[in-house]
């Protein structure tokens, strides 16, 4: 779709997804959600907005699903405010108007403390933002969170924590809460491409507002930034190697492994060898 769409018919919008964007939207987004199990009857589901092109096109594919799903289930709209600006804030809220979105809004000051970190401030303001999420949802009568997260990001950090972090680790379509019994968090993004998500903003002329603290003012330097950079090359040579990367996370031989850690305890292929012996 080369031509501009306004927003002036959110069911337009929707039956757009549906049909023109059923490939790359539509069918993912359900595939990802009946193969992971990510959702179950009876769950209430909170889909968390952080204001950006991946959690907004979220919020639109939940309020699909809700009216189109076979399986019961509740969803909520969770729009936590990390400490934005006035115009941030605004933009962001002018957009989930746009998109008819419900949000219930949830005051932090996540920013300001995670700004007081000398180490690591990306990492403590996303571990804290989560940790805000999980409380204002479970209050909610939740028992899940979903995010944004998409095909890119996965395979994205899959190659970051080799390249960077020295470990084989993906990012799964769902886990447990460690510190929220009975929460769990789903991704049924996963296996929506990021220029998919960007032909659809840019085709409906949305504009969505970037993580607002200091510290990502330079994303031109980031190791994410590196690793899109290189997956991009790689796939000008071959353009398997995304979907390759995707899918070795599926098909892990661990009877090729020097070691690896379940459930936190280290593992070694010498165990195999000690007990042939």
């Amino acid at each position: 779709m080369s031509d501009k769409r306004t927003l002036s018919d959110v069911e337009a919008m929707e039956r757009d997804i549906l049909t023109a964007r059923r490939k790359a939207l539509w069918r993912p987004f359900m595939r990802a959600v009946r193969e992971y199990r990510l959702i179950r009857p009876g769950d209430r589901i909170a889909v968390c907005v952080s204001g950006g092109k991946d959690s907004m096109l979220l919020s639109v594919l939940f309020r699909l699903l809700k009216a189109r799903y076979d399986i019961p289930f509740e969803v909520v709209y969770l729009f936590m405010d990390p400490g934005y600006s006035p115009e941030v804030r605004g933009q962001i809220v002018q957009n989930a108007g746009r998109l008819g979105i419900p949000f219930t809004l949830v005051e932090s000051d996540v920013f300001e403390a995670a700004a007081t970190q000398d180490s690591r401030p990306c990492f403590m303001c996303a571990r804290m933002r989560r940790g805000c999420l999980y409380r204002h949802a479970q209050a909610m009568g939740c028992n899940k969170i979903a995010l944004g997260h998409h095909f890119d990001d996965v395979i994205e950090t899959t190659l970051m924590a080799m390249l960077y972090g020295g470990q084989v680790q993906a990012m799964p379509p769902m886990l447990r809460a460690k510190h929220f019994p009975g929460m769990r968090l789903i991704r049924p993004m996963y296996m929506i491409r990021e220029r998919d998500i960007i032909a659809w903003r840019d085709d409906y002329g949305l504009s969505f507002p970037r993580c607002a603290c200091r510290f990502s003012q330079n994303p031109g330097d980031s190791k994410r930034q590196a690793v899109k950079a290189l997956i991009a090359a790689l796939d000008r040579d071959n353009p398997k190697v995304s979907v390759n990367i995707f899918n070795s996370i599926h098909t892990v031989q661990l009877d090729t492994l020097a070691g690896w850690k379940h459930r936190g305890v280290s593992h070694s292929f010498l165990e195999e060898m000690d007990e042939e012996n």
